[in-house]
């Protein structure tokens, strides 16, 4: 006799979109002139064309789906400013900037500060440690989980609780590759479950067990989606904006009810970066 309850096939889990507001640079200076992290050699050639057309299509998808995006002009002299999930963290109306690590970039932070305020942003936290913003910050809708171990100070983790107002767990990185906390985790659903995508080995030993404890149900990426920088992705609870070549990841999300959307970001990566870097969200609580 079939044994029917063996194979019954638990049914995927409907997942929501929620519309989200974004804030993007476009990559009208992009180059790789320096060297800041493992994934950039100011040796191979960069084309800005096709840095642009990426963007270009990385933008268009969240307006397809269903997103608001702001864009703020590019600056001569700053090649990385096309990486904007680095200026800023805005939560709830609060906006904590950012504070630069390397000399290269330090300008950026200052240029976010004046658009935000022309934009009427008037709650604004410019930190006195180094923070590279939504880089190690990831906002799950009750937690703010805060990388540190390359770019951003541990001490800025009190600093971002203090100038947000809420809660934050530190986290320690420990491959240069994985330099900011959004190259090896991001969150696929804010709320009261919030619900988080991460590489175990990008971290140290105690902070993985925080993470287990924390997200005990958290879809597992493997060296090869990490390696492509995977985990740079964009989440709306329904809708996964990812690098073309994460394909474990994405069938992992297929199988847990997520679409995936897979996008060529192999220009900007040439920097570090991918969709998420691209990308700066402003969350509301």
């Amino acid at each position: 006799m079939t044994d029917t309850a063996a194979l019954a096939v638990t049914p995927v889990q409907q997942r929501t979109t929620t519309r989200r507001s974004y804030v993007m640079c476009p990559p009208e200076h992009f180059a790789v002139e320096y060297a800041i992290n493992p994934w950039m050699d100011p040796d191979e050639p960069v084309d800005t064309g096709v840095a642009m057309q990426q963007w270009l299509e990385l933008r268009r998808t969240y307006q397809r789906l269903g997103h608001s995006v702001q864009v703020r002009p590019a600056h001569p002299g700053l090649p990385d400013m096309v990486f904007a999930a680095n200026t800023g963290v805005v939560i709830g109306g609060r906006a904590l900037g950012a504070r630069f690590r390397a000399p290269e970039r330090a300008a950026e932070a200052e240029h976010f500060r004046r658009w935000f305020t022309e934009c009427g942003h008037r709650e604004i936290v410019m930190p006195s440690r180094v923070n590279e913003a939504e880089g190690d910050f990831a906002w799950t809708g009750g937690l703010l989980l805060a990388g540190s171990g390359f770019r951003t100070e541990p001490a800025a983790h009190a600093e971002a609780q203090e100038a947000l107002g809420v809660p934050v767990v530190s986290l320690q990185l420990v491959d240069s590759r994985f330099y900011h906390l959004d190259t090896a985790l991001f969150v696929l659903e804010q709320g009261a479950q919030p619900q988080i995508a991460y590489y175990p080995e990008a971290f140290s030993a105690r902070s993985r067990r925080v993470l287990e404890r924390l997200y005990p149900d958290a879809v597992i990426a493997d060296e090869a989606d990490a390696s492509c920088l995977g985990l740079n992705g964009v989440s709306d609870g329904r809708n996964v904006v990812l690098p073309l070549e994460a394909t474990g990841l994405a069938a992992q999300l297929r199988a847990r009810g997520y679409e995936p959307v897979l996008l060529d970001v192999s220009e900007l990566r040439k920097s570090g970066g991918g969709p998420k870097c691209c990308t700066m969200e402003l969350h509301s609580f």
